[in-house]
């Protein structure tokens, strides 16, 4: 395992703790019969430190970057599947006027 990946699984631990703590004391102001204002302090600096957690490891664990030029050889999102039997071209797009000519 990464880690990021370890990391980031510690900061939504964090932030699922910080959750039930919110829950927990929303609970006890009920039977005390007492106003909501905001969470504790400690609840406050459980949500920073999960925050920042999970922000570092969303950033430090992806993959590797791909390249976006179109003439790059990486890049499968532009080249066409060698294989042409998928591709449809009867489809409803072919009621739309091909060109439209619009001034703003």
């Amino acid at each position: 395992m990464n880690l990021g990946f370890v990391i980031g699984v510690l900061g939504v631990l964090i932030l699922s703790h910080a959750a039930y703590s919110t829950i927990q004391y929303r609970g006890l102001l009920k039977i005390t019969e007492e106003e909501f204002t905001g969470p504790p302090l400690n609840v406050v600096v459980e949500l920073i430190v999960g925050l920042a957690l999970c922000m570092w490891a969303a950033l430090t664990f992806p993959g590797k970057f791909l390249s976006i030029h179109p003439d790059s050889d990486e890049n499968r999102a532009v080249s066409l599947p060698d294989n042409s039997d998928f591709m449809i071209f009867n489809h409803r797009g072919r009621l739309f006027p091909p060109e439209i000519t619009m001034k703003f």
